[in-house]
């Protein structure tokens, strides 16, 4: 068991330098804040088509990723601080090697699923200013993730993260994220990542297309 480093909500601002709106400005809870199944009271999202529902509910990020972010981009490097990815909590000691689909944790007196991984959108280029951030992050499976909410409650940080269930066959975020990444994969390896417990619907639809249009062009 760990415990949350800090949760984070946000309203919607404009993004520079066009001025787009978004939700990725947020700002650190100086206390408890209800967590229900559509995510953190006070915490909006500009495109409620790709970001929020129930099952983005919560987005997660890893303290370590910052480091590693630093390191590739020193020029950036003290920008790269928690909450600047629009993350709604934040942690030590758990990312995306260790974090797996249909991963059940306790947080204070909330529980959730882990649903998917993030997908990193050009809005991060905008706001960090550097051009290959979007792309970095993708390559290297540094966007964090995404949970639905299975019991709602307060979350504070300092409050203890724990995970109390895992699937019989665990598949690390990182696993399915450059599993579906990769040319041309083995459509029944897709098929077997698109039946993990708890995955979102949104991914199973994803995991459906691209076993489908591998198999069109297998014939």
């Amino acid at each position: 068991m760990t415990r949350i480093d800090a949760v984070y909500t946000g309203g919607i601002r404009p993004l520079p330098p066009e001025g787009h709106p978004s939700g990725i400005f947020k700002q650190k809870a100086a206390g408890p804040v209800w967590l229900g199944a559509e995510g953190l009271d006070g915490d909006a999202q500009a495109d409620r088509r790709v970001h929020g529902g129930p099952w983005k509910a919560l987005h997660h990020y890893a303290t370590e990723n910052y480091a590693r972010l630093a390191a590739a981009f020193p020029d950036k490097a003290a920008l790269f601080v928690p909450g600047s990815f629009g993350e709604n909590v934040s942690t030590t000691g758990w990312d995306e090697d260790a974090v797996c689909v249909g991963d059940v944790f306790r947080i204070g007196t909330a529980t959730v699923q882990v649903s998917q991984p993030r997908q990193p959108c050009w809005k991060l280029n905008h706001k960090f200013g550097e051009d290959g951030l979007m792309r970095h992050i993708a390559e290297h499976c540094l966007a964090g993730w995404y949970y639905r909410v299975l019991e709602n409650g307060p979350i504070a940080a300092d409050d203890s993260f724990e995970l109390i269930e895992r699937n019989a066959r665990p598949v690390t975020l990182r696993h399915l994220w450059f599993a579906f990444q990769t040319h041309r994969p083995d459509p029944a390896v897709l098929a077997q990542l698109r039946d993990i417990p708890g995955l979102s619907p949104n991914w199973v639809d994803k995991l459906n297309q691209r076993i489908a249009w591998l198999k069109t062009e297998i014939r």
